[in-house]
């Protein structure tokens, strides 16, 4: 995993929304903002704050389940081969993914100790509002972090990280689709790796 990928990990069209009522549109804005901050500070507390590398990992994943849509996330990575799994093979992929998010997000965490989160605006886009920060940790310059947040006027959840410009899911699902292509398309494959993956990370 390269650096920039654990960064995006860890941190871890507006036509739509041009239409709301600009009360709507700025209700969902404040909401969306909101919650990003709350979300930010209690990543922020976990990641400076006392407890084992295992109470961290578990504190954190709570949080990641409760703030992201982990499923919509991860059937966007699978892209055209979602269509093409079973509903087994769905359900443990989704499951893997969750697993494998996790893993990865606090696979250095004493990487980010000392990290700080600042809030900046929220700007729509399509029905989401994307929500600016920048985050600074030590002996690293300030990084734009930008959190893509859907239905936030009423159940605000993230489903995208966007850190330098470049979104971790878009990413994601490049890598995914790539090694699919290298493994004849096997889900059973992708599977295996994201398995071993969660292990060796952990």
């Amino acid at each position: 995993m390269t650096d920039r990928r654990g960064f995006l990990l860890a941190a871890l069209g507006a036509g739509a929304a041009a239409a709301m009522p600009g009360s709507a549109h700025a209700q969902a804005a404040e909401r969306a903002s909101a919650f990003i901050k709350t979300t930010g500070e209690r990543l922020v507390a976990v990641v400076n704050g006392p407890g084992s590398p295992a109470d961290k990992r578990h504190a954190i994943g709570q949080i990641i389940v409760a703030a992201v849509d982990v499923d919509a996330v991860g059937r966007f990575c699978l892209g055209r081969f979602w269509r093409q799994t079973s509903p087994d093979q769905q359900k443990t992929y989704l499951a893997l993914f969750q697993e494998v998010l996790i893993t990865n997000i606090t696979a250095k965490l004493g990487e980010y100790q000392g990290v700080k989160f600042t809030l900046g605006r929220a700007r729509p886009q399509d029905e989401e509002q994307v929500v600016s920060t920048v985050v600074e940790r030590p002996n690293s310059a300030p990084a734009t972090v930008d959190w893509v947040v859907t239905k936030p006027a009423a159940a605000p959840r993230i489903i995208d990280v966007i850190a330098e410009g470049t979104s971790l899911r878009i990413t994601q699902r490049s890598d995914y689709s790539a090694y699919l292509q290298r493994n004849n398309n096997s889900i059973e494959a992708l599977l295996a790796a994201m398995k071993s993956q969660a292990i060796l990370n952990k």
